[in-house]
């Protein structure tokens, strides 16, 4: 990758509306010169990196609650108080959106963290998140304030494999698309205030990927804060103190927010998926991102 300038970040072009997320709440943000944006398609890591730049921020505090201080901004069942929380903020904030980049109004103060992965287990984490829902909340996102555009959520179909399939021919239902997520991103790799990140060497190497999201915020700590920031973000102890982490406090899912923070891991879609089939997600994704953004998606490598 070239070195990473700041050049004028693109303008949004399209509003991004759907069951779960309105574009039109990013516009008029009053961006901060040290905000931190953390997006992402979802289920791709994305709780995790909020928790890493909070225990960055908070120098390892074991109590901050970043489900409580990192709305997802887009979300359109956030209530606006919560909104309002963020406005008032003394310390630096993160916020989460999952929106493609080019639905997003963006802005040169603040940093923006993209997290990836490879989309069959994005599904397979995606099944367990949809399928734990309590069932009032798909008529909670159907009628949250505003206009509902495109289909209504509803319940996720029990079968995984049928699960994933539907998604890759429909690109991304029942929630939004994959592919143009993920370009609109892979684009701005080379921006300054821009970082991307990959789920998979999170998994490898914690600490060392926590160094550079460090670096690219400009936030040092010492070497007992940096112990303790690494532990906070290890999958055990996110899991132990799921409540403090997940979204809404995990009080959208059957199991609460245990069920949120679910396995961490990759891979299981290699006990289910045929060869033929695994083989044809990648064919799709060489087709729509080209041979360089496919091989980052599926591994990590070649930033």
């Amino acid at each position: 990758m070239s070195a990473s300038v700041l050049l004028d970040l693109p303008r949004k072009v399209r509003e991004f509306q759907n069951h779960h997320m309105d574009s039109t709440y990013w516009d008029g943000f009053q961006f901060r010169d040290d905000d931190v944006i953390v997006a992402s398609y979802a289920k791709s890591g994305t709780t995790w990196t909020q928790q890493i730049c909070a225990q960055l921020i908070f120098r390892g505090d074991p109590d901050v609650s970043v489900g409580a201080i990192s709305p997802w901004w887009d979300m359109r069942i956030v209530p606006e108080e919560v909104r309002d929380l963020v406005r008032a903020q003394a310390h630096r904030r993160i916020i989460k959106t999952h929106l493609p980049a080019d639905a997003l109004a963006m802005s040169n103060r603040a940093k923006y963290l993209y997290v990836a992965r490879d989309g069959r287990d994005v599904v397979w984490s995606m099944h367990n998140h949809h399928a734990g829902f309590r069932p009032e909340i798909y008529d909670l996102f159907n009628n949250a304030p505003g206009p509902l555009v495109g289909e209504r959520f509803g319940p996720a179909d029990p079968d995984i494999r049928r699960y994933f399939q539907t998604w890759l021919a429909r690109d991304g239902h029942p929630f939004w698309p994959f592919w143009e997520n993920t370009a609109t991103w892979w684009a701005l790799r080379d921006q300054a205030n821009v970082k991307l990140l990959h789920f998979a060497n999170l998994k490898a190497d914690l600490e060392g990927e926590m160094r550079k999201v460090a670096e690219f915020l400009e936030i040092e700590l010492t070497p007992a804060e940096w112990a303790d920031a690494v532990r906070h973000c290890t999958f055990d102890w996110m899991k132990a103190n799921a409540p403090k982490v997940a979204p809404l406090g995990g009080d959208p899912w059957e199991r609460g927010a245990d069920a949120f923070i679910n396995k961490g891991v990759n891979g299981r879609w290699k006990d289910v998926l045929t060869p033929a089939e695994s083989a044809a997600y990648e064919r799709r994704a060489v087709a729509e991102l080209g041979p360089a953004c496919a091989r980052w998606l599926a591994t990590g490598e070649g930033l």
